[in-house]
């Protein structure tokens, strides 16, 4: 089977989606085991600082189409799919799981480094992408404590509670489940704050494509095998953060935001008229964020 992001970028109904997949550059990247001379996509856009950019559960790169454009002029623009997720290649043999996707990152951050040697490094993640963020962040400062310049996440889940490992059976009940056409759309319209006015055929089509993907369902069972990322939010690194909720969230669970929130502090801001998805609910809100939360040089 073909992978469907071959054929996105002149097929995708929406046209920001298309562009972004446009610019989609098939990696080597220098992992080893299952893994190894493997092409990884990762959507390459803009000039400027580098920065990179981690989406969420069961999702893809796409997920950033908003807010890309709106970056790219001052930014040279990270986004891949995390390992197991959206267009990778899956290979049968490798053990998805947390281990896997911060191996994966390290080494596109090598990547990164050795095309800009001398450049700090921006860091954005969505919502499982925010605990991803968080430990990759770690590992980033533990190799170089100043190469991270900013950190934002967006609706981030992860950050508290236990990791519940689904067993077997189950795991493989629960990928069926979210394969479904009709479970697909409504776990898409309940991501927005507005599903009715946000909510169409393009974004219904983003939200399901990497299914097609060979190897969808046996990665994701073993992701949820693995317990995926869960408590993973102590100790918050050092560089500085920025946290963006959307107060009409219908995913994250408010016991779990306001330990998330608890974990935090000050650092949090809370979006009008914003669900799960503010990079795609209010793109401009985010990017102003994220502007004004750049670290400020000396005069």
């Amino acid at each position: 089977m073909p992978n469907p992001l071959s054929a996105a970028a002149q097929q995708l109904i929406d046209p920001q989606a298309r562009a972004l997949a446009a610019n989609v550059r098939w990696l080597q990247l220098n992992l080893g085991g299952a893994l190894a001379n493997l092409n990884w996509p990762v959507a390459v856009l803009g000039e400027g600082t580098p920065l990179l950019m981690l989406h969420g559960f069961d999702s893809s790169f796409l997920e950033f189409r908003r807010i890309a454009p709106l970056l790219a002029s001052n930014y040279q623009l990270w986004i891949p799919d995390l390992c197991g997720f959206g267009f990778c290649p899956r290979p049968i043999a490798a053990a998805y799981g947390p281990q896997l996707v911060i191996e994966h990152l390290l080494a596109l951050t090598a990547v990164i480094n050795a095309e800009n040697p001398s450049a700090p490094l921006g860091l954005i993640g969505a919502s499982m992408g925010g605990a991803v963020a968080i430990v990759l962040a770690r590992e980033l400062e533990q190799a170089n404590p100043k190469k991270l310049q900013q950190i934002l996440l967006l609706a981030p889940a992860g950050l508290t509670g236990k990791a519940m490992p689904l067993p077997p059976l189950l795991d493989k009940l629960g990928v069926a489940f979210l394969g479904l056409a009709a479970v697909r759309k409504g776990l898409c319209r309940q991501a927005f704050a507005d599903p009715k006015s946000s909510v169409g055929a393009a974004e219904e089509e983003i939200a399901s494509l990497h299914l097609q993907s060979p190897g969808w369902a046996h990665a994701l069972a073993c992701f949820a095998r693995s317990g995926g990322f869960a408590g993973v939010g102590a100790p918050l690194p050092a560089t500085p953060l920025t946290v963006l909720w959307g107060a009409n969230d219908r995913i994250l669970r408010p016991p779990l935001r306001l330990a998330a929130a608890a974990l935090l502090g000050d650092c949090c801001t809370e979006l009008q008229n914003c669900g799960h998805l503010p990079h795609l609910d209010q793109p401009e809100k985010v990017i102003a964020h994220w502007l004004n939360s750049q670290p400020k040089t000396p005069a």
